[in-house]
């Protein structure tokens, strides 16, 4: 860090609201943060005493850029974009791939019920929930679609389906349905999902009771296990309120040594459904991270009737950027919801941060050891691994990481072009990688690890010293024992240096062989697989992956499709399509005679 440089741009900040971007000297941005005074926040992180984690991002931090926003909403919405764009490795970033299932009712012309995951595609449409797993979803579902006729196909048919003769579809497919049947069925699904089940139950009964005076006592049973199926969804819950129609989000947190947890939960209808954790490192304000947290959360959760939230949270900044009531109870039921919430982070803390404390520590004095062993600073590694069957579908992966942590961002996959050894294959992707980071002036690393042992590593520096970069970056292969298991590393010298099989150090290279092999294992998968599904369809003329998915489901496979007439097939696609496409099906093979 150029510590004059530093101080002379740290004068000149502005006393206004905006984002600011940390950098290492990489140029990447490795933290982002917004302050309502960029001169007094920036600041703050060059003078005084801080915390281990704290420190360590400074000492990483070789130069910084900011951004002047008219206000603080501007400033807290720029640098949650910010964030999702670069994804900087000590923010803490708490949207991830996980996602509670919902169950979505369409806003089409002839709705659909389904399950969903992803509630932002459709904006449009009516989500209910969470619900607490899958099975839970797919139960009340199943129910609802035996309840209410809703239109079962994704794409409308021209013929009615086994669902309309079931009576689990109205088929709107063939027969004109007016609106107002649909609006009806809306309503009784959005009351029966709001927990008001009478109207449905009495409805049941009375068939059941009807069913079983005319002797029908298959139907009645229907009608029986379909009651059973309103009382397990409807029953199987803990209620924690008289208020049984309570419909809300509480969050609240707790910061201590270094790290933050945040709890929630979700209340519907008055049931606690799911409850939200988190537990990251701490580097900023805990204030600032929770509003940044809530603002991350609801642009990929649908907000419910109301937020609740811990007295101290800066509601204004919140206003602004989610679209529900806020509310920072300080007494009654709602103030009960906060303390559980906060005595929950206390408690997830205390059982967690020391394991995740010790992992962060022995991942910092594994990268350590590295380093020693290679006599260099090992912070950024690239390992590869290649997977083919007998030369078919060779391919390669590139996982790079970053103080011992897998930067998933940066991983590469390759097709390779040469199949005959796994020596050459590993030539071929060292050059290939390395050459392109040369043409694109990209980060190099530190250090490659290469799974092989002498041969393999003499493969890479073979490339390196065509390139130019031996001296830039440090090889080292790792050995194996007779049970196929890393036991050692070596370097280009050919000196070998034993690893403790209890160090940090060996675990870190075991996850990082674990982690490359199965990179490149999906990979390859992936490939062999979209190879065996290739069909005749693949080569006609106008037929693409939406009009081959189209055909097989009209006609259900590909058999169905080759019984299939020119004219049945032109209901699909376009005629000339469909002409090539019948031609294609049914063209016969003729054997030729040489002579």
């Amino acid at each position: 860090m150029d510590k004059e440089y530093i101080k002379a741009k740290l004068l000149n900040l502005p006393h206004q609201p905006g984002s600011y971007q940390m950098k290492d000297k990489y140029g990447e941005i490795i933290y982002v943060g917004k302050a309502k005074d960029l001169h007094a926040r920036v600041n703050q992180y060059f003078v005084g005493a801080h915390d281990f984690k704290t420190t360590r991002m400074v000492a990483s931090i070789e130069d910084f850029d900011f951004i002047v926003t008219a206000t603080e909403k501007e400033a807290l919405v720029l640098e949650i974009n910010l964030i999702k764009k670069y994804r900087p490795k000590y923010n803490i970033q708490f949207i991830d791939d996980s996602s509670y299932p919902y169950i979505k009712l369409t806003r089409e012309k002839y709705p659909r019920l389904m399950i969903a995951r992803d509630t932002r595609k459709d904006r449009k449409a009516r989500y209910f929930g969470p619900f607490p797993d899958a099975a839970a979803a797919r139960t009340t579902l199943k129910l609802l679609q035996g309840l209410y006729p809703f239109r079962r196909c994704t794409r409308l048919q021209d013929k009615v389906c086994l669902y309309y003769h079931m009576g689990q579809c109205l088929a709107p497919c063939v027969y004109d349905i007016e609106d107002s049947v649909y609006e009806e069925m809306t309503d009784a699904v959005t009351r029966f999902m709001n927990g008001d089940i009478r109207d449905i139950e009495n409805g049941l009964k009375e068939k059941m009771y009807a069913a079983s005076a005319e002797l029908a006592f298959e139907k009645a049973q229907e009608y029986k296990e379909m009651l059973d199926s309103i009382h397990a969804v409807a029953g199987d819950r803990q209620n924690i309120e008289k208020d049984n129609r309570g419909s809300r989000d509480v969050f609240a947190w707790h910061a201590e040594k270094g790290y933050m947890a945040i709890t929630g939960f979700l209340v519907r209808r008055g049931i606690i459904l799911n409850k939200e954790f988190r537990l990251r490192p701490l580097y900023g304000d805990p204030h600032d991270e929770f509003i940044s947290f809530l603002s991350q959360y609801y642009q990929d959760h649908p907000a419910a009737r109301e937020l609740v939230l811990p007295q101290g949270t800066d509601l204004d900044a919140l206003a602004e950027l989610i679209d529900m009531p806020l509310f920072q109870p300080q007494r009654g039921y709602k103030k009960k919801l906060i303390d559980m919430c906060v005595d929950n982070a206390k408690k997830q803390l205390e059982l967690k941060f020391n394991t995740v404390e010790r992992q962060s520590t022995v991942t910092d004095e594994a990268v350590r050891q590295l380093s020693d062993l290679a006599g260099r600073d090992m912070s950024r590694v690239e390992l590869f691994d290649n997977s083919h069957i007998s030369g078919s579908f060779t391919v390669a992966s590139c996982v790079v990481y970053d103080d011992g942590q897998p930067n998933r961002k940066e991983y590469r996959l390759f097709k390779l072009h040469t199949a005959n050894s796994d020596v050459d294959s590993m030539k071929e992707v060292v050059y290939r990688r390395y050459f392109r980071l040369l043409k694109e002036d990209g980060r190099m690393p530190d250090g490659i690890l290469v799974d092989g042992g002498w041969t393999q590593i003499e493969a890479a520096k073979e490339i390196l010293d065509s390139l130019g970069l031996s001296e830039t970056i440090k090889i080292m292969g790792l050995v194996k024992d007779d049970h196929h298991n890393t036991n050692a590393l070596m370097d280009t010298d050919g000196e070998v240096f034993d690893i403790d099989k209890n160090s940090g150090l060996f675990f870190l290279l075991t996850r990082m062989q674990d982690e490359v092999h199965r990179t490149a294992i999906t990979y390859h998968r992936k490939l062999r697989a979209k190879a065996q599904t290739r069909s005749i369809l693949d080569e006609i003329e106008g037929v693409g992956p939406k009009r081959k998915r189209l055909l097989l489901k009209a006609f259900r496979n590909f058999t169905g499709l080759k019984e299939a007439s020119e004219e049945e097939i032109a209901g699909v696609v376009p005629q000339d399509v469909a002409h090539r496409v019948y031609q294609a099906l049914h063209e016969e093979v003729h054997d030729t005679v040489l002579e």
